[in-house]
């Protein structure tokens, strides 16, 4: 036990006096949300129809969850708890990139060649092309060769493929190994703002607590590389309206990139037209840094 038990309520110490499994670890975690919780009882005193009604409220958020859409972890991310959690637990050296939510729209990218287009829906002759390049580095600018990078984006209308009937399973995302030096690039076509889903549980809280429910424009991306963290990030277009506000609360300034408009094609990108430019490096964590090393 973690001495809780020796506060609060002659129930709460009744509760906490029976957490006593084989895993203390879990023993803590479940002591302090039950004190919390008990907390906000008692700070919030709601009443039995409130109290019902927060637990039907869960029961349907976990009945909207299916393998392509989790609604318990938007209610993560509306409310800022899956950004809490991702702080806690990343943290690094000066001038590594900042972790950001995954976000529920991640799944399987299909591996492409560097440089291919990962656009191939309606989105392609309607959004402005776009080229993304970087590099996979360490914190000391050691370039990370054979680093696999995995990305998924929304198309321009803000719809990701597992959303959106007109777009090929797959669209939007690709998943790219980096060169020799720690290169990365592809072609696309840039992001949107858009809503989160509201027409489930999480849509109805943002409704009943006066929010909107827009996330800034963004790529999403996941960076693996033997003997490093592996990295779940964002990149957030500079200039959306939704940067202040982002619904997920997952932007960091140092997510935030300045896209570059081309007024003419490009050869080294492959690029027929005119287009927009974006350049992000990313930089990786060993596995056994710690503070102390630091």
């Amino acid at each position: 036990m973690t001495g809780r038990s020796e506060h609060g309520t002659p129930l709460l110490r009744q509760v906490l006096s029976q957490i006593k499994g084989p895993d203390p670890r879990l023993n803590e975690v479940v002591s302090a949300l039950v004190t919390h919780l008990h907390a906000f009882v008692a700070e919030a005193r709601p009443t039995e129809r409130e109290w019902r009604a927060g637990l039907d409220f869960l029961i349907e958020t976990g009945q909207m969850c299916t393998a392509e859409r989790n609604e318990f972890v938007l209610l993560s991310d509306m409310l800022g708890l899956t950004t809490a959690v991702d702080d806690v637990n990343h943290i690094g050296p000066a001038g590594m990139t900042p972790s950001s939510v995954e976000g529920p729209f991640h799944s399987p990218a299909p591996a492409r060649e560097l440089g291919a287009w990962i656009s191939s829906g309606p989105e392609r002759e309607r959004a402005v092309p776009t080229v993304v390049h970087g590099r996979v580095l360490d914190c000391d600018g050691t370039p990370l060769p054979g680093a696999v990078v995995d990305l998924w984006q929304a198309n321009d209308t803000g719809l990701y493929d597992t959303q959106d009937d007109t777009q090929d399973p797959g669209n939007l995302r690709g998943l790219f190994t980096a060169d020799d030096q720690g290169r990365y690039w592809f072609r696309t076509v840039r992001p949107s703002s858009y809503p989160v889903p509201t027409d489930g549980t999480g849509g109805r809280l943002l409704t009943a607590i006066g929010r909107h429910p827009m996330r800034p424009a963004h790529l999403h991306y996941r960076v693996t590389a033997p003997g490093y963290r592996p990295l779940t990030t964002h990149v957030f277009l500079a200039g959306d309206p939704y940067l202040g506000s982002d619904a997920a609360f997952a932007v960091k300034d140092e997510l935030i990139c300045h896209p570059v408009a081309r007024d003419a094609g490009s050869e080294e990108w492959r690029m027929d037209g005119p287009h927009e430019e974006i350049d992000f490096d990313l930089k990786l964590v060993p596995l056994d840094w710690t503070e102390e090393k630091a």
